[in-house]
């Protein structure tokens, strides 16, 4: 626990990340008791300014939320009207009809949507509700009660020297404690992986999986547009290299949403999945629709994958992790914000009843029945082995066996493959550098394909740079020592910003930098660095990138 006096605020719940799960808990936990008292921190410089998701939302859990969300102006007006899937090769693409595919697939009622301006409107109706919404607030530590349970958390700390200690404008942030504390930080939070750990919440349960979502928004010829229309695609570039996939949305004003994912269990350390990305973007196919166009907008953020035998035990004492922080990523539908929502609902439901029966402090053993038996069970258990059918044989047989196991999954709730087991880590899965070729790439082009700074530019990135480095080396010998030499270095590569390099300068040894202001938050080298040697901390407030529209 920091020696540092701080001032203290006190909530009945204090929730931390105002992303489509914390928004909903704090809609929720309003409209059963307009009296509770409930704080939002987001660490971004505003609501949605570091939300990145894909994203065609199944209104399942607005509906739930708010089933009047189209009277009351939500930013959702783009419904899906053409679903398509196709296998890519080198110079063309195979499209996979619809019909064969589980009926849980089908994008029939959804919307292509922005959540970051979905996340701004939900802040919107929490704060008419009484939430107190608070964004440039990143949590940097957890407030532990004498009794060992989670009481808060620490908020608003800025202005520390590079090396830690305080600086001349130290502001050393306040305490927010809570009753309950819901941890809502998405994917890899840096509180959440705390508590986990703490508490052994992944005890008995499969390693978390994760991938590398890539996303550009690109304004095309209005010729080319095609409003509502999901496609998305496996196989080239990446073909026995990596798992992974992509997306390309139309959504409106003559924008698309194109993305690239790369499972982040692939083995070959000389891959570089932002250069598969750019590769991808000149496929006939795609290069066709992005000719004549612009790029506007470029972000990243790893996704979990692990699915329904990768869920955590989502309570402890003090509090609940949601959505993304506990992994509820649907991966063959490509959609997690439905479920994030859905947690949401049922922790504020789960809490409001405690409240009212005097309890504070203790675990919501409700909220973690709900989340195993309610929704989120019913969309995850029925698609929960094609994520390691993937890893373990390969695209043809996770669409195959997969396909099989959904199908039956879904329309009886028994799955024939029963639970596969992920096994390793994607940490673990990196192999050596010796034992794989390395892989050779085109130069960026600058008009289909760009490299990662001029991009990173388009993510509106700042970090301030006298403060401590937030990308922190539990042993800062291991890049060179045993990272360089065993997997050449692999953070060069699965970067999607740059911020890593191997430095060689004639006469001295390699040196390994950090260029921390470069970082979009996407938590890819705190998941896939060899020898989990790096471990990703919230910089202050406000910093990181600002998105206008992902």
């Amino acid at each position: 626990m920091s020696d540092i006096e701080r001032e203290a605020m006190d909530y009945d719940v204090v929730i931390v990340g105002a992303g489509p799960a914390g928004l909903s808990a704090a809609i929720r936990l309003k409209q059963l008791d307009p009296d509770l008292e409930v704080v939002v921190l987001e660490k971004g410089s505003e609501v949605g300014a570091h939300i990145l998701s894909g994203a065609v939302l199944d209104p399942c859990g607005l509906d739930a939320l708010l089933p009047d969300w189209r009277e009351r102006g939500a930013p959702i007006s783009v419904p899906v009207r053409r679903d398509n899937f196709y296998l890519l090769g080198t110079a063309g693409g195979l499209r996979v009809p619809n019909w064969p595919m589980p009926p849980l697939m089908s994008n029939h009622g959804c919307y292509i949507v922005s959540m970051c301006n979905v996340c701004r409107w939900m802040a919107e109706q929490a704060e008419a509700l009484g939430v107190e919404v608070f964004p440039g607030m990143s949590c940097s530590e957890l407030v532990w009660g004498e009794d060992g349970r989670v009481s808060g958390v620490v908020a608003g700390e800025f202005g520390r020297n590079p090396d830690g200690t305080p600086g001349e404008g130290f502001e050393p942030g306040m305490e927010l404690r809570g009753k309950y504390v819901f941890l809502g930080e998405g994917v890899r939070g840096s509180l959440s992986k705390q508590v986990m750990e703490h508490f052994n919440l992944s005890d008995g349960r499969e390693p978390q999986k994760f991938g590398l979502g890539m996303k550009e928004i690109w304004e095309v010829d209005p010729a080319k547009h095609r409003e509502g229309t999901v496609t998305h695609t496996m196989g080239w570039p990446l073909g026995r290299n990596a798992g992974g996939g992509s997306f390309i949305y139309h959504l409106d004003n003559n924008q698309v949403y194109v993305g690239f994912v790369v499972h982040l269990n692939y083995a070959n350390p000389h891959l570089q999945p932002y250069m598969e990305f750019q590769r991808f973007k000149h496929h006939p196919m795609v290069a066709g629709l992005l000719e004549g166009g612009k790029r506007v907008a470029y972000g990243a953020r790893a996704i979990s994958e692990g699915g329904w035998q990768s869920i955590p035990k989502t309570v402890f004492p003090g509090g609940a992790l949601l959505g993304c922080a506990a992994g509820l990523v649907n991966v063959p539908r490509i959609k997690g914000n439905h479920n994030a929502m859905l947690s949401g609902i049922a922790a504020a439901e789960a809490a409001q009843a405690a409240l009212a029966e005097g309890r504070q402090g203790d675990e919501l053993s409700a909220y973690e029945t709900a989340l195993r038996s309610g929704p989120v069970a019913r969309d995850l258990k029925p698609v929960r082995n094609v994520k390691p059918l993937w890893s373990k044989m390969g695209l043809g047989a996770s669409l195959a066996l997969g396909g099989l196991d959904m199908w039956i999954g879904g329309l009886t709730g028994w799955n024939p493959l029963g639970t596969m087991k992920h096994g390793k880590t994607d940490a673990e899965a990196t192999g050596k550098a010796a034992d794989y070729p390395r892989l050779e790439y085109p130069r960026p082009d600058g008009r289909l394909s760009f490299d990662r700074l001029t991009n990173v530019s388009y993510s509106m990135t700042n970090h301030a740079e006298n403060q401590p480095c937030h990308l922190r080396l539990k042993d800062e010998s291991v890049p060179i020592g045993v990272n360089l030499p065993e997997y050449d270095e692999p953070a060069q590569r699965y970067c999607p910003a740059g911020v890593y390099e191997v430095v060689r300068e004639e006469g001295n040894a390699p040196r390994f930098v950090i260029n921390f202001q470069n970082c979009v938050h996407c938590k890819t080298c705190d998941i896939k660095d060899p020898s989990q040697n790096i471990d990703w901390a919230t910089p202050q407030g406000g910093d990181g990138p600002n998105y206008p529209n992902m």
